[in-house]
Order: structure tokens, then sequence, then C-alpha cells
């Protein structure tokens, strides 16, 4: 028993971790939507700030969630969603919630459409003055729809508590209720020397004894509640010692009718047989089933559909008929697998087969081939074109929402089409086209579908000889290395140069970077490339040092699977130490895509880049994932603003706003805040007056190769030279 009440406690807090890290989710989202409606309404009217971000679809589902924006006096100016007032309690809660300068949190109001929870955030005037309160209604019961019968049981306790010591919203089995108070229950719960185990408490306001864990949630006013029942959770274990004790009752009794079983086992030996040929059978063909198909989504695997393809061809060609081959594969499906885990993964790989299965006739064929990859058989098609109606019907199918862990996605497909026998008179060819097609339909895009044509198989045969070419580029020094400088919005001075590789093809000519790069991340090539890159800018920046020019900052990109490569940090040290260049000059870029993948591994990383002495920098600032709070965990020194913002700088607004918020976050962590793509001096003013610190791009100059840049950089020594002259 003892035995069992441990495992118990130690249960409760697993549970715990995992509804702790649902709310904070939830919060998070609540709060970062508030603070979006907020920021938008500041620049233009409610309705149209509203209007806008609904039709960008940057607001969370209507279905679960209300917005509004409110006036001073507590009059609708905008809503998103039935949002309704029709208690005087509303109207206090938004009257507290005016002046406040954090998220604040209504006790739960009954409405005529349930109990809500109200969430709100004052939205200060050009004057810092209120000029109103920007709000979002929940059902209370939305967060604890996460309770578990098969975990929790009946008699478990989920709920979410304030600062008040009252329950916002609790539930214990299908029983929820909200307002319960708590009094002194926190100060009595004990703590226990293993941390890993919940204590047993006693529950007053429905008197059910319960292995208890309580979280405060540092960001916000809240803690949650989780509870096991001691008495339902053991009570199998109880179950069990009473079973052991009939069991020995039942053994002694057992012994005196042996006999009398003995002569019913010899009339059961015949049966037993029989039922034993059956189940041979029987597993024959479970084995047979298993062997070919999927055990994920239960269609046809890649061996079943091998035979299903190799017989649609012989019936085809006897019959002088044609069919068609739909190659799909989702997109961004790493990602769901990356940020939701595995099992949220396999419940999307059998929703899209569910999904492709109810798109078809039933005289198709769909297999799952491994992965997120799909294929789809259609026999016997006249007209080519009968095809895209079933594709499109297949993006729609697969377009709509996803509900994964409690939370609303979407995720499209790539359809790549091959026609037998145009397209291939073998498996292997119409498979190896139907694959080189949907790629097409991902580059042109993604959620499209395309149809295989000879000029597709012109293009892998070019691509085919640019990575041949790629092998050998390297040992015959066909790379080079182009500096683009750094400048000083202030100044205007060079302050560093960006390492950026080219390629002097023999034949082809200079290849940029886009050309050749992904190519080299596919085929591991980049490790070694990069390599060269790093020992050869390091050497470039000492002669330049030697050669009497002011030490500069260099700057090297690191491609995402240089990154994760174990010899990285190895490369690195050792290029320092052969060309002898001071760690504080060197300067790694990474994308904030890059850091976003493995959070933990990446802060070990860059700790490990700082205490070497080497400087860091996230590229493309502002197009990827991260939050204000993630940022702070990573050690950096420099945020560069992707260039597509400053592309349209002085033409959109959203730009602006974007540009404006990034160089904000830069000062708030006190990072250097570098702006790419300068290319006007509109852009340049606009920049310099949003005090951002640094600039590239033609403005200032180009990408030059090493000996025009001495060349520069020494003209530059002797005056003080304006960008753009």
């Amino acid at each position: 028993m003892s035995t069992a009440s441990r495992n118990t406690a130690s249960m409760a807090t697993d549970v715990a971790d995992t509804y702790e890290a649902q709310v904070i989710r939830a919060l998070r989202e609540i709060d970062q939507t508030l603070k979006l409606v907020r920021y938008d309404t500041q620049r233009q009217t409610p309705e149209a700030a509203m209007r806008e971000l609904s039709e960008r679809d940057l607001l969370p589902p209507s279905l679960l969630f209300s917005i509004a924006v409110l006036s001073p006096e507590g009059n609708l100016l905008a809503t998103h969603g039935n949002f309704r007032l029709q208690h005087p309690e509303e109207h206090t809660f938004f009257q507290e919630a005016l002046n406040a300068n954090q998220l604040t949190l209504s006790r739960p109001i009954d409405t005529d459409a349930g109990t809500f929870l109200y969430f709100a955030r004052g939205v200060g005037s050009n004057q810092n003055q209120a000029s109103g309160v920007v709000a979002l209604a929940v059902h209370a019961d939305y967060f604890v729809s996460g309770y578990d019968n098969t975990t929790l049981g009946d008699m478990g306790a989920l709920g979410l508590v304030a600062s008040d010591n009252h329950f916002r919203v609790y539930r214990s089995g299908d029983a929820i209720s909200t307002g319960l108070p708590m009094d002194n229950f926190v100060e009595e719960l004990p703590k226990l020397e293993d941390p890993s185990l919940a204590p047993l408490m006693y529950h007053p306001w429905d008197g059910v004894e319960r292995y208890t864990v309580i979280r405060e949630l540092f960001e916000f006013p809240l803690s949650v509640v989780v509870g096991l029942s001691h008495r339902e959770q053991l009570e199998p274990a109880l179950t069990t010692k009473r079973e052991y004790f009939w069991r020995a009752a039942l053994a002694s009794a057992g012994l005196v009718g042996v006999a009398a079983i003995l002569g019913f086992l010899s009339w059961r030996l015949q049966r037993t047989r029989q039922q034993a040929m059956q189940e041979r059978v029987l597993h024959a063909q479970k084995v047979e089933y298993l062997a070919f198909h999927d055990s994920l989504t239960d269609l046809p695997n890649r061996a079943y559909f091998s035979r299903l393809l190799t017989q649609s061809m012989h019936e085809a060609r006897r019959y002088e008929r044609q069919f068609a081959l739909l190659f799909l594969d989702l997109d961004r499906f790493k990602h769901i697998n990356d940020s939701l885990g595995h099992d949220a993964g396999d419940d999307l790989l059998q929703e899209i087969a569910r999904r492709l299965s109810r798109s078809v006739r039933e005289s198709d064929v769909v297999a799952r081939l491994g992965g997120d990859e799909f294929v789809v058989l259609l026999p016997n098609i006249p007209d080519p074109q009968q095809v895209a109606p079933v594709a499109d019907k297949i993006l729609a199918a697969c377009g709509k929402p996803f509900t994964l862990a409690g939370q609303e996605f979407r995720v499209t497909v790539s359809i790549g089409i091959t026609l037998f026998p145009k397209d291939g008179d073998d498996e292997q060819t119409l498979m190896k086209n139907a694959d080189m097609a949907m790629y097409h339909a991902k580059e042109l895009g993604k959620n499209n579908f395309q149809y295989f044509s000879e000029s597709l198989n012109t293009d892998s045969l070019e691509r085919l000889t640019l990575e041949s070419s790629l092998r050998h580029a390297l040992e015959r020094n066909e790379f080079r290395l182009f500096y683009q400088p750094k400048r000083s919005m202030k100044s205007g001075q060079i302050t560093g140069v960006e390492a950026l590789l080219r390629w002097q093809h023999p034949e082809l000519g200079m290849i940029l970077p886009m050309q050749f790069i992904p190519v080299a991340e596919e085929n591991g090539l980049i490790v070694p490339i990069g390599r060269w890159v790093l020992r050869t800018a390091c050497q470039q920046s000492v002669e330049w040092q030697k050669s009497g020019l002011p030490p500069l900052n260099m700057a090297i990109n690191l491609s995402a699977r240089q990154f994760i490569d174990e010899s990285l940090l190895d490369d690195i040290k050792q290029a320092l130490q052969d060309t002898g260049m001071s760690p504080e000059l060197l300067e790694v870029e990474i994308t904030e895509t890059m850091v976003m993948r493995d959070v933990e591994t990446t802060v070990d990383i860059l700790k490990e880049l700082k205490s070497m002495g080497v400087r860091v920098a996230i590229d493309d600032f502002g197009t990827g994932y991260s939050s204000l709070s993630t940022l702070k965990q990573f050690p950096v020194d420099s945020i560069k603003i992707d260039s597509s913002f400053v592309q349209d700088l002085t033409r959109s607004i959203e730009d602006r706003g974007l540009t404006e918020a990034i160089i904000a976050v830069g000062r708030n962590l006190s990072l250097n805040v570098i702006a790419e793509g300068v290319e006007t001096s509109e852009q340049y003013e606009y920049l310099k007056e949003q005090a951002c610190d640094e600039f590239q791009g033609f403005y200032g100059n180009a990408a030059l190769p090493a000996d025009e840049l001495s060349q520069l950089i020494a003209s530059l020594a002797d005056k003080s030279t304006e960008p753009g002259e």
C-alpha cells in the first residue's frame, strides 16, 4: 500500500506539471491577443483595428473567445464574437482594469450564456492617459476542459485560484463550480522532503482527501490546483489485496476438485486442439494484414501499395487504359512534431488519413508510404483533367482546421500528379516523377498540386549537375568571400563587416548563395564549406590589422546544419587559434527560426560561444516565433531587423510598427540593433530617428572583395563620410 500511495503522490506532481504548462500557454495567448488589439487600437479606430486583425486571422476563434474594446465610460466601441454587457459587476471590473498597468482578471461572472472570466488591459492614449479598455471573455470551464477521467478519476480536482484565495473555476469529475473559497488552505499545505511527491490533504470545500499540488504562476496573479483522490486512486491496490486472500482460500478448495477437473480436461483436450488450429489460422491472417497495412492509419503501406500499383499497371496495359497517381506530402509537419510532440503528430496523420479516404471513391486507393507521405491511386481516368477536381477536393479537405492538444491548427498538403503510361511505364519512374512534381508544388508556395512535365526532369538534372560541381568546388578553390560593411547610424563610420560567400564557377560564372546553399545543406557539404568560410574570414581580419587598418568586427553566418554540428565549437576554437584573431572581433549570426527549434540546446551552445569571447547576433529577427520572454534566455549581443520589414518601411504602417517594436525590444534588453537592406535615404533617416544603432545595405555599401574593402576602409580613416555619398 505504501508503494501505491507513493506512486499516486508522484503522479499528482506529474499531472500538475502538465496542467501548469497548459494554463500558462492559454494565459500567454490571451495576454498576447490583448496586447495586439491594444497596439492596433492605439494606431487607428477600434472598429478598423478589430476588422483588420480579424481579416488577417490574428484573433482567436470567436466560438471560444469574445473580444471587445470599451470606452472609459464602459461603452462598447468594437467587438469580435458575442461580447455582451449584462451585469453591473462587469462594468465595475472594467473600471478597475482601466488604469491598471498589467493583465487584470475578473471574478467569475454569471451570464445568460454561462459563467465567464474576463481578462482586460487598459488602452493608453498618446498622452499616456487611460483611453479605454481592451477585454477578452472566455467560458470559465475552458481552463478545466482538459480534465481527464482516465488519469484524475471521478473524484480528482483541477482548479484555477486567484490571489484572493477564491477559485475562479474548479472541477471534480463532471461537476464544475466557480467562486469557491479556499480560506487558509494554502498555508496549511505541508512541504515534503521529496518535492516530486504531493502531500495528502483534506479538502474542506467538498470533504475529499486528496494528494494535492498547488503551483503559483509567477507570470500571472493565479495558481493552479491539482488533486488525486486518496480513496479512489488506492482502490485498485485494496482490491488486489483482497483478491490475494480469496485466491489462497480458493486454492485449498481447488485441491478437492482436482480429480473431477482431470476428467473434464480430458474431454476438453480435443476441443482445445481444434481451437488452437483456428487460432493459428487467425494469427496468420492477422500477421499478413499487419505486414501490408500501416499500424498508425490502418491504410495500405508501401509494400502493399507496390503490389496494387503493379496490378493496376497490368490491367491498364491489358485494357489500354490510363490511371493517375497522386503523391502527397504535408507542409510544415516537422513544425507540428517539434512544437506539440509526436503524439499530436500521430493524431494529425490519422485525421489526414480519414479525410483522404472520404475525399475519393471507394474504388480509389489511399496509402501511407511513411512519415508524412501519402499516395492516392485513381484507376481508369479517361481524361487527365478529371484529376484536378479530385486534387482540389483533397486540398480543401486537408486545409480545414485541426484541433491538436486543445489548439486549432491548419495544415496544408502539396500534391504531385503523374499519369500512366504517359509519365512513366514502370513503378520506379512513375513514383519518382510524382515525387518530383510534388516538390515543384512546394517550391510554388505549397498548398497546391502540379502535374509532372519533362521540364521538371530537366530542372532535376541541372540540380544534379550543380551538386556534382559543388562537391569539387572547395578542393578547386572556387569559393570567394565578399565583405559587406556595417555602418554606424550616427557617424556613418564602418563598425564591422559581414562575410558573404560566393561561388566562382568556371563555366557558369559567379553563383549566389541562394542557388547553391540549399543543395549544400541537403548533402552535408555546408559543414566543410562553413569551416572554410570561418577560417578564411578570420585570416582576412588578421591580415587587415597587420596592414594597419583598425580592428573591425567580423560577422559570419551559420546555417542550420552547421549550428547543430557537434564539431562547431571545436572548429571556431581552432580557427581563432590558427589565425591568431581576437575572439572579441568575431560575431556569429544565426536566424531566429534556428534558435527556436530546440531552445535548451541553443542556450547551451550560445553560452559556450560567449565563454570563448565570441559575439552572437540573431539574424532575420521578426520573421520567427520567439517571444520577449524566450529571447531573454539567449545570451546574444545583437539583433538584425529583417530586410523584408525595411523594404516597405516608408509605405507600410505594419512594417513601421514591427520595426519600431524590434528596436524597442533591443533597447530594453541592451542589445545592438542592426537594420538590413537599407537602400534609400528615406529608410536611413527613419531608422536614424528611431535610434537604430547600425545598418547594412546598398545605401551604405554593397558587398566588396577584400582588397576593394580595404581601400574603402583606408579612405574613411582620415575623414568622416556620410552614408549615401
